[in-house]
């Protein structure tokens, strides 16, 4: 009876050893293809997304379907920095800023996020006047290339700096913030 015991405990051992072997190995396929977590630095995106916020990102989405404007999305932005920043301007698109207006197109699109960031301005713009032009010498954004922008428009490193980014530089659309607890949600897009 013993022999049996031992050889119980031994095979549960096995189960258990098992089964954690398959749940790393699940885990790490999802993180590794279809998930990732992120820190967000700095302020580029305040308010809408804090320094320190840890966000979730889909490395998926973008492999079945094309980035939308107004997502927030990951990309490398060097060989050893990812950049969280929000999508204005999408392939074809004609971007231009005047009054603190996005025009896309000619044609002026509203852009909800920025309204507790404008509210807080006690003189100027958020966005100053530009045209794509302006910036890079092209009036419209490239087949492949997107222009990015951070939320917190007066301090943000963003296309405006580094001018558009190859949709191969993108990791993924920022979905959920999962720290602070107290701010678990969707990202706003």
């Amino acid at each position: 009876m013993a022999s049996d015991s031992k050889k119980s405990k031994k095979r549960e051992l096995y189960q258990w050893t098992a089964a954690l072997i398959i749940a790393v190995a699940i885990a790490s396929l999802v993180r590794g293809f279809l998930f990732t977590n992120y820190l967000v630095e700095g302020k580029s995106m305040m308010p809408n997304l804090q320094d320190g916020n840890r966000l979730i990102v889909n490395k998926i989405d973008y492999k079945m379907s094309k980035p939308h404007r107004f997502d927030v999305i990951i990309f490398h932005a060097t060989k050893t920095e990812d950049y969280v920043k929000r999508v204005i301007g999408l392939p074809g698109d004609k971007i231009a800023y005047k009054n603190d207006t996005l025009y896309v197109n000619e044609k002026p699109v509203p852009e909800p996020y920025l309204k507790e960031k404008k509210d807080e301005l006690a003189a100027g713009q958020l966005t100053e006047d530009f045209t794509l032009k302006g910036y890079t010498g092209v009036t419209t954004v490239p087949k492949g290339k997107l222009w990015v922008m951070g939320d917190n428009r007066q301090d943000s490193v963003d296309s405006r700096r580094f001018g558009f980014i190859d949709m191969n530089q993108v990791v993924g659309k920022a979905v959920l913030r999962y720290w602070p607890l107290s701010e678990f949600g969707s990202i706003k897009q």
